[in-house]
C-alpha cells in the first residue's frame, strides 16, 4: 500500500507469533499479514483519492492481492484498502511516499498490521476470488473495528466468531498486530442492499427481545464503530 512509514519495524517474528498463539483452530486460522489503510479525502479531492488507491503499487510484495472500499454510512474515513502482505513483511525506513500528483489527495490516513486468513479464504469470503469477482459487483460490506475490554478479549474474539449474521454471503475477522487503537476488525459481505436490509430488520427483531450480539457486544467491548460500504476494486 501507499503509506509513508517513518521507522523501520520488522514483523515476521510478531507475524509467527500472532498466528502462532492466537488464531484459533480451524478453517479460520490466521495465518497471513494484511494492512488495513483506512483513508479520508482531502477537501474536494474525493474522486480523485479514489482512483488512487484503486491502482496497486507497482511494488506490491502479492500483487492483485488488495480490496478497496468506499465509505457510504459510519466512521470518518472514506476507503478502506486491505492489501494482502503474505506470511511476513518489512517496513523500510524511507517508506512508499506518494507520487507529486497524489500527495495531496488525502487530508489523513492511518496503517493497521492484522492478521488474518489465508489470501484464497479471503478472497472467496468477500467474493473477490476468479470465479466469482465479476458477479459480486452489487456487494455491501460492513467494516467494524472492536477493542476488547480488559480481561475480554478471548469472549469479544469468541463472539465475534459466533455472531456472523445469516443473511450475509462472507466474513473475515482479523486481528490487530500493530497500529491502531483496536483489537480486531471484521468485514461482512452481504450480495445485495436487500440482504443487508434483511439483515439489519432481524437484528431489531432480535433486540426487541433483548437477544442478540448487540447485547452480547456490551459485555466485552469497550469501543466498536461499523462503516457501510461498496467496492471499487477489484
Amino acid at each position: 500500500m501507499k503509506n509513508t512509514c517513518k521507522l523501520f519495524i520488522a514483523l515476521p517474528l510478531l507475524a509467527a507469533m500472532s498466528a502462532g498463539q492466537n488464531a484459533p483452530a480451524g478453517p479460520a486460522a490466521r495465518t497471513d499479514l494484511y494492512d488495513v489503510h483506512f483513508a479520508k479525502a482531502a477537501v474536494g479531492k474525493g474522486a480523485a483519492e479514489g482512483d488512487y488507491l484503486k491502482k496497486q503499487d507497482s511494488t506490491a510484495a502479492m500483487p492483485g492481492h488488495y480490496l478497496v472500499l468506499r465509505h457510504q454510512e459510519g466512521e470518518d474515513w472514506d476507503y478502506a484498502v486491505i492489501e494482502h502482505l503474505g506470511t511476513k513483511t518489512t517496513v523500510d525506513a524511507a517508506g512508499t511516499p506518494p507520487p507529486a500528483a497524489a500527495r495531496d489527495l488525502g487530508a489523513w490516513h492511518t496503517d493497521t498490521f492484522v492478521n488474518g486468513p489465508a489470501w484464497p479464504a479471503f478472497a472467496r469470503a468477500m467474493g473477490i476470488d476468479e470465479s466469482s469477482a465479476g458477479k459480486t459487483a452489487g456487494s455491501v460490506y460492513v467494516v467494524s473495528v472492536y477493542r476488547a475490554a480488559p480481561g475480554h478479549r478471548d469472549e469479544l474474539e469468541k463472539m465475534l466468531t459466533q455472531a456472523p449474521d445469516e443473511t450475509a454471503s462472507g466474513n473475515v475477522l482479523m486481528q490487530h498486530v500493530e497500529g491502531g487503537p483496536w483489537t480486531y476488525l471484521t468485514i461482512a459481505r452481504y450480495n445485495s442492499w436487500e440482504d443487508y436490509a434483511t439483515g439489519e430488520k432481524n437484528s431489531v427483531a432480535a433486540m426487541s427481545k433483548n437477544q442478540g450480539p448487540w447485547f452480547a457486544l456490551r459485555d466485552h467491548a469497550s469501543f466498536h464503530n461499523d462503516t457501510v460500504t461498496d467496492r471499487i476494486a477489484p
